[in-house]
């Protein structure tokens, strides 16, 4: 494959690689048309289809540390800045400058004590989006041991109740960081003077080029790696959430759920170590097409049958999304969101991932199992690997070292020590 299309490579974000190629929604329409993304759009079966063969793709043909690579700006996602990547009007959502141009022209209407506010955030957080990055490997580690048939004695597979518990647990701290993430940037934007407001008022939500280019706005010394990619990760959320809607907020892309696969760690691949490199945003349907076309028909169809079976679910954290977005938006009103609610809504946010996590891990593991040697080779050679780049296990888009396996019994019904 010859990919011309849009890169993201966030470079501040990804310190361990050079670049995080991340897709869009498949086969966008051509340059200067208008761009229809939207939630009926990410949740389409077409959509949906695409991006769990995808994950199929890459967890069957790749590794526990693959597995492990998120994106840092897909926890607390509720400020619309996804949107605002997808639909913008230059094309320019998924540039290596998209966020850090965003991010710095919000910093540069900002004044010290402001900015001071959002450094301060960071620290505070730092450790809990760090605990968010680590909580995620134990079940990780469930899914793989689930694919390789290493099960512990007396059990007969995956426990769905305490998959859906432990994402539950899971969500409801990215509740609680996104709730903070509120209530820090509503005060900020209320202390707006009017300068400032029509400042921002000349940056257009879809619009990048009405972003000028400005140099970096804050000393990267001055704070640790992890507090100034939360630092730029709140400005351009901050200005998303502004200038975006409620429906903003809500929207979501295809590939937001289920992120325990190496579909991101996939998508990777071919721009580690390189700049200015471009993935297809046709990568995520044509790759699953391929692999789907690789099956037998009875393993297609536990691919297949997922669409319909998550169906539920998947309305369901819409409605649950919009919610949230919704409790969030009253501290621009200058009320105060409930956290209580912001809690249990993200509780069962949680819950519906991992429900969905659970339907992807066995069907995945069924389908692996059965796969020929001659399937193995062909799925293979579907996946472009570099050499060079590195394996992994992240946190996030660092590398760390191999954490300890721990104990991930109690995911398969059995007593067990949760981290």
């Amino acid at each position: 494959m010859n990919p011309r299309a849009v890169l993201l490579a966030l470079a501040i974000l990804f310190p361990a690689c050079a670049a995080l190629a991340q897709g869009r929604p498949p086969k966008p329409p051509p340059r200067g048309q208008a761009q229809r993304y939207s939630l009926a759009q990410a949740t389409s079966d077409q959509a949906q289809l695409h991006t769990i063969a995808f994950d199929g793709l890459a967890f069957l043909t790749g590794d526990f540390g693959l597995d492990t690579f998120l994106p840092p700006g897909k926890v607390s996602d509720d400020f619309g800045f996804q949107y605002m990547r997808d639909i913008d009007g230059a094309e320019g959502g998924h540039n290596t400058s998209f966020l850090t141009r965003i991010a710095d022209n919000t910093l540069a209407v900002l004044n010290p004590d402001q900015k001071a506010k959002l450094q301060a955030l960071a620290l505070e957080q730092g450790p809990d989006i760090r605990r968010f990055g680590l909580l995620r490997l134990p079940l990780i580690r469930a899914f793989r041991r689930n694919l390789q048939g290493d099960l512990p004695s007396g059990s007969l597979g995956l426990d769905r109740l305490a998959v859906m518990a432990y994402s539950a647990d899971l969500y409801e701290l990215d509740g609680r960081l996104s709730y903070r993430r509120a209530e820090v940037m509503a005060g900020i934007l209320r202390s707006l003077d009017s300068r400032q407001r029509a400042a921002l008022g000349r940056l257009t939500f879809g619009d990048s080029r009405t972003w000028p280019e400005l140099p970096e706005q804050l000393d990267k010394r001055s704070m640790p790696h992890e507090a100034h990619v939360a630092v730029m990760t709140y400005a351009s959320g901050m200005f998303a959430w502004h200038a975006g809607s409620l429906e903003a907020d809500t929207y979501f892309c295809p590939e937001r759920h289920g992120m325990y696969f190496g579909g991101f760690g996939l998508k990777t691949v071919p721009a580690m170590g390189k700049q200015d490199y471009a993935i297809s945003t046709a990568l995520t349907g044509d790759s699953g097409e391929a692999f789907l076309a690789t099956l037998t028909s009875a393993q297609r169809k536990l691919v297949t049958d997922l669409v319909d079976l998550q169906r539920k679910d998947l309305q369901e954290i819409v409605s649950v999304r919009r919610a949230i977005a919704t409790e969030l938006r009253r501290f621009l009103k200058s009320e105060t969101a409930d956290p209580a609610k912001v809690q249990a809504l993200s509780r069962r946010y949680g819950e519906l991932d991992g429900e969905l996590s659970y339907f992807y891990a066995r069907a995945f593991a069924q389908v692996g199992q059965s796969l020929t040697a001659d399937q193995n080779v062909k799925l293979a050679r579907l996946r472009v690997s570099d050499p060079r780049v590195c394996k992994g296990p992240f946190l996030y888009s660092d590398s760390i070292p191999q954490p300890p396996h721990g104990d991930t019994d109690f995911f398969f019904g059995l007593v067990g020590v949760r981290p």
